[in-house]
């Protein structure tokens, strides 16, 4: 029996615990008296719990880049720059996969490693679609004619809430007054709709997972303009059909600009092994495993070498390639103590308005705006 048990906590889909369960048996094969074993949850659970209590029962963990602000204010997790080289974690920085390095860095301190990159990208059936939309103007063409799945819960409307007030000219949380002004936000709920409304209203409980499975199990849907990408379905024998992926489209001449997400790889404060634990993350985030072993086992990568090399791409259908423009566009969301409180409520006012329950574009704002008040008052309180 190994005389280090290495507890961690991950999401449960392939992607988010294959290649981690792989790189826990190499570790062992290389540390001998160590074993590390890897618990998931579901994605819900993984947006919902708060992290800072799991750190007291795991030494490992996955998180989202948002959650970062809490870590540096109650350091419940270690501040991986001052326990990895400054070579080590310059490569990290310079391979990094548009800014998801750069994400888990905050006061000062680098609070997580990006082991996985991902943004809301554009995806389709080949084998059901002609051509493939530029425009817009063209995906509300394809969504009239029932061609269309996009996730529509809570959060990833709000992601994609971002995504057209910045296509219509303002970035959100700008300043600490307003999420974003009443204009520009009601435009962005405006050219939401269009698209939502078109869409079975059966989008309005799939996430990005629902909606791939909905992709490659029937033949419903031939495309999907943004929803979190998942390189799994680009490869075949993963699911009986398969997605390709490729950038998003144009809006008013402009390429949309989505939200990156991906996750992180952290070290409790609290572990009892911190330098078994930390010897672990280094080794999942390192140039080879992240080239090879993390990607070979339906990951997806947080280092750019992995999303540059050819056989990477081969295996993917040139996922990685056509999906980089996406990541190198990508908005980062805030990160301070407080913003998981806004990202937990706003997303719902945002349903109801596209699902049509409620018509009242105003309203949103001004709830997403007394939302956002109160998780600066948490910032503050911190």
């Amino acid at each position: 029996m190994p005389d280090i048990i290495l507890k961690g906590i991950t999401w449960g889909h392939s992607r988010g615990i294959t290649p981690l369960q792989a790189a826990a048996q190499r570790f062992t094969e290389l540390h001998p008296n160590v074993e590390v074993q890897w618990h998931k949850r579901s994605l819900q659970q993984f947006a919902d719990y708060p992290i800072e209590k799991l750190t007291e029962e795991y030494d490992l963990l996955i998180i989202d880049h948002p959650w970062v602000g809490t870590a540096a204010a109650t350091r419940c997790v270690l501040p991986l720059d001052e326990h990895l080289s400054a070579g080590y974690l310059q490569d990290q920085l310079e391979n990094s996969v548009g800014a998801s390095h750069s994400s888990y860095h905050y006061d000062g301190h680098q609070w997580a490693l990006a082991v996985d990159a991902a943004a809301p990208a554009a995806s389709y059936r080949k084998d059901l679609l002609d051509t493939v939309p530029q425009t817009w103007e063209e995906v509300l063409s394809l969504a009239r004619a029932g061609r269309v799945a996009v996730p529509a819960i809570p959060i990833d409307l709000l992601m994609n809430f971002y995504t057209f007030c910045i296509a219509h000219g303002e970035t959100p949380f700008a300043d600490t007054k307003e999420v974003i002004n009443e204009h520009t936000g009601i435009l962005a709920l405006c050219a939401m709709y269009e698209l939502y409304s078109l869409v079975d209203q059966s989008m309005f409980e799939r996430n990005p997972i629902a909606v791939a499975e909905a992709m490659v199990g029937t033949d419903h849907y031939a495309y999907c303009p943004f929803a979190y990408c998942y390189t799994n379905y680009s490869r075949l024998g993963y699911a009986g059909n398969l997605l390709h992926y490729t950038d998003v489209v144009s809006y008013k001449g402009k390429k949309l600009s989505t939200t990156i997400g991906g996750t992180g790889l952290s070290v409790s404060a609290f572990s009892n092994h911190k330098p078994e634990a930390i010897a672990y993350a280094a080794m999942v985030c390192s140039p080879q495993f992240q080239t090879n072993g993390y990607t070979y086992n339906e990951g997806q990568p947080g280092y750019l070498k992995a999303w540059q090399s050819d056989l990477n791409n081969k295996l993917t259908h040139n996922f990685f390639t056509n999906v980089l423009p996406v990541m190198e566009n990508g908005y980062m969301r805030p990160r301070y103590h407080g913003y998981l409180h806004f990202q937990d409520e706003a997303g719902l006012y945002i349903q109801e308005y596209l699902s049509g329950k409620q018509k009242n574009e105003k309203l949103v704002i001004e709830k997403l705006n007394a939302i956002y008040q109160e998780s600066l008052k948490k910032k503050v309180a911190a």
